[in-house]
């Protein structure tokens, strides 16, 4: 049996156990690949890892930078009081239309606020509305700017919320400092902000699965 074949049969055996899809997250996946959306959401583990930090944060406000179809949104919006809210940017419309009806279906529109356009030019705007702070941020977006979504979750955020980063393995060509593509020199420029702002602490964890070798990065706002 190959390692791909066990990272999958792993991830089978967790998912049955321990978070399993329902019919609205079943949908979510049919139709973001009936329309054609690339398959580079989080799996159903990683969704309710996600799920359980909102919890666990106790989170009423959380930013998404990175909608794609509005599966990881489902697993982060389930986990909000219901006066909670959820901001979600998504870059291309025909992926944040897709999402809008998945969320809708899951009955999450109320508390999902999905926007439409370059995060770097709705993160301005987001902050100019003066919103009260946000308890998590999930980055799941372009890599390239990486470094400015975590800048950004910063000045959105309070002490003690927490900032999630998504693929930073980028495989493994995160730590190879020549590394000339946008996406890789993104996510080192992030990691390094990470480790090196007074007011983050933080770590990463290589993960393997069925959507294979990966990781996360993982910080909380200091002060």
């Amino acid at each position: 049996m190959s390692e791909s074949q066990i990272w999958d049969n792993v991830d089978a055996y967790f998912t049955t156990h321990l978070a399993r899809d329902d019919e609205a997250l079943q949908a979510a996946l049919r139709d973001s690949d009936a329309a054609g959306l690339p398959p580079i959401g989080v799996t159903a583990s990683q969704g309710k890892f996600l799920q359980l930090l909102a919890e666990v944060q106790g989170a009423r406000a959380i930013l998404e930078i990175g909608t794609l179809g509005g599966y990881s949104t489902i697993w982060l919006a389930r986990a909000l009081p219901a006066d909670g809210r959820l901001i979600s940017l998504e870059y291309s419309p025909k992926h944040a239309e897709v999402a809008s009806r998945n969320i809708a279906r899951a009955g999450l529109d109320k508390v999902v606020d999905v926007r439409v356009g370059a995060a770097l030019e709705c993160l301005p705007q987001l902050a100019d509305e003066n919103p009260p702070p946000f308890d998590l941020v999930f980055i799941d977006a372009d890599k390239a700017n990486n470094a400015h979504y975590v800048e950004w979750a910063l000045r959105l955020t309070r002490e003690g919320s927490l900032i999630v980063v998504d693929n930073v393995v980028r495989g493994g060509r995160v730590a190879e400092a020549d590394a000339s593509t946008p996406d890789v020199q993104g996510t080192r420029a992030a990691i390094e902000l990470i480790g090196s702002h007074p007011r983050l602490t933080g770590t990463a964890i290589q993960t393997v699965g069925s959507k294979g070798y990966d990781g996360f990065a993982l910080a909380r706002v200091l002060g």
